[in-house]
């Protein structure tokens, strides 16, 4: 297991995966949910490396074959960083809707081995102007995506050289949210 991932909101993968059959991760969510929407509950969802190099979903069992039984306390660490961070971000008019964490061992020890709560690894959106359904305003690198997929990039190295534009408001959205989540602006 690679990545473990925490959904508060539908979006990315999970929304492909839902779309498709209802589930995310082999977890069961209630019917009728739009791309977007606030999930009853967050979910820890485990990840890893397909052989070309993405990550793909994978349940919790198949998370448990890989990592044993660290794979409960990974789960409940998750979920509770996930937990504070959200709130920390919804207290300035921030949604974070998923995010992932990356978990190693240093001297036999679950720790933190790469970053956490960036836009990199983070879905962050303006809280005031999200609507269930519509694809929200994201402090993270879904402009980059969005903009890869309607370019056809089939997915495979080399991506195409993205333009100035996107690599400006890139720029431009990080900043934005280090902003209010590290000077605690408030958005409007």
């Amino acid at each position: 297991m690679d990545k473990s991932n925490v959904r508060g909101y539908l979006a990315g993968s999970a929304w492909r995966e839902y779309n498709t059959t209802g589930k995310v991760t082999g977890l069961n969510l209630p019917l009728g949910l739009k791309f977007a929407d606030k999930l009853p509950q967050p979910v820890f969802t485990p990840s890893t490396k397909s052989n070309k190099g993405n990550d793909i979903n994978i349940t919790f069992e198949q998370a448990r074959s890989i990592v044993g039984d660290d794979i409960e306390e990974l789960s409940r660490i998750s979920l509770a960083l996930y937990s504070k961070a959200s709130k920390y971000a919804d207290d300035r008019g921030i949604i974070l809707a998923d995010t992932k964490f990356e978990f190693g061992r240093v001297d036999n020890r679950i720790t933190l081995v790469d970053e956490v709560l960036t836009p990199d690894s983070s879905r962050y959106w303006n809280k005031f102007s999200w609507k269930p359904g519509e694809n929200p305003f994201g402090f993270d690198k879904q402009i980059i995506r969005d903009w890869l997929d309607a370019n056809h990039w089939n997915h495979k190295p080399p991506p195409p050289n993205l333009p100035n534009k996107i690599i400006e408001e890139t720029h431009s959205r990080y900043s934005e949210i280090y902003g209010i989540i590290m000077n605690a602006q408030l958005i409007k």
